[in-house]
């Protein structure tokens, strides 16, 4: 297992940033549509794929906002961080074996330890794919917290 920290309210600055990367895998795109539900073969069949604009398969857009919810999670603020909203729109499609990097910047520090946080992901080529914005309560403590390790998970 491994450890996180967060960063409480209260050390929270504005324009203060951190990241997060992953490349998405075929093992996502199946995971992801498995626990959304959402099957649309744009996403599942590539010979559906090649017939649409994008010409290839994509992954869910929801998949980048789970992304962004990792990072605003376990990189900043952190563990015991709680979502309150999140706008996102879509700039350009993700494909699959695109690594990409999301970057929270704090916008603004609210009252109640509400903080405004821009939420957006970029691919490999720097190609900003979603642009966002987050509000969240931020923790009032620091805390360090072990980080679960999933057991495997197969898909059949």
């Amino acid at each position: 297992m491994s450890q996180t920290s967060n960063t409480p309210y209260e050390a929270l600055e504005v324009g203060q940033t951190a990241s997060y990367s992953k490349t998405v895998e075929e093992r996502d795109i199946q995971l992801f549509a498995a626990v959304s539900g959402d099957h649309n073969p744009v996403h599942l069949d590539a010979e559906y794929a090649a017939t649409t604009m994008f010409k290839e398969r994509i992954a869910h857009g929801m998949f980048s906002g789970a992304l962004i919810s990792a990072a605003v999670a376990c990189e900043m603020p952190g563990p015991g961080t709680i979502y309150l909203g999140q706008t996102m729109r879509f700039t350009l499609p993700v494909k699959l074996g695109d690594t990409l990097t999301v970057r929270l910047e704090i916008l603004e520090k609210l009252p109640k330890f509400r903080v405004r946080v821009a939420t957006r992901v970029f691919n490999q080529h720097d190609e900003l794919v979603v642009d966002g914005e987050a509000e969240i309560l931020a923790p009032r403590k620091q805390q360090t917290v072990e980080l679960a390790k999933l057991p495997p998970i197969s898909i059949g």
